[in-house]
C-alpha cells in the first residue's frame, strides 16, 4: 500500500521560506513522478511542481517558478518542496502525490495522494 505523508506546513509572513517534506513508502519510486499540488479554499486543486524520481528532471507551475524548488532524497525516500519568497496567494493545503506518467501537470494523472499540510502566508 502506497503511503505519502506530508509535513512542514505552518503560518509564515510574506517573504519567508518553508520546506515541505513528503515521506513516501509502499513501493519503489524509481521510474515514477512525484508531484506537489495545492488547493486554496473555494478553488480547484492546482499543479505546483513535479520531479522524476530516477532522473531528477523537474517542472514547475509558472506561478512558483524561480521561488519553489522540488527535490528528492533517495536514501530517505522523501520528496521536498522548498518554498522561498512566499506570498499570501501561496496560502493553501499542499498535497504530495505520485504518478506513473512522466511529469504530468493534471491532477487526474496522479493516483496516490497524501493527507495534505496547511501553508498560510500572512501579508
Amino acid at each position: 500500500q502506497v503511503q505519502l505523508v506530508e509535513s512542514g506546513g505552518g503560518l509564515v509572513q510574506a517573504g519567508d521560506s518553508l520546506r515541505l517534506s513528503c515521506a513516501a513508502s509502499g513501493r519503489t519510486f524509481s521510474g515514477y513522478t512525484m508531484g506537489w499540488f495545492r488547493q486554496a479554499p473555494g478553488k480547484e486543486r492546482e499543479f505546483v511542481a513535479a520531479i522524476r524520481w530516477s532522473s531528477s528532471i523537474t517542472c514547475y507551475a509558472d506561478s512558483v517558478n524561480g521561488r519553489f524548488t522540488i527535490a528528492r532524497d533517495n536514501a530517505k525516500n522523501t520528496v521536498y518542496l522548498q518554498m522561498n519568497s512566499l506570498k499570501p496567494e501561496d496560502t493553501a493545503v499542499y498535497y504530495c502525490t505520485t504518478s506513473s506518467r512522466t511529469l504530468p501537470t493534471s491532477k487526474y494523472e496522479y493516483d496516490y495522494w497524501g493527507q495534505g499540510t496547511q501553508v498560510t502566508v500572512s501579508s
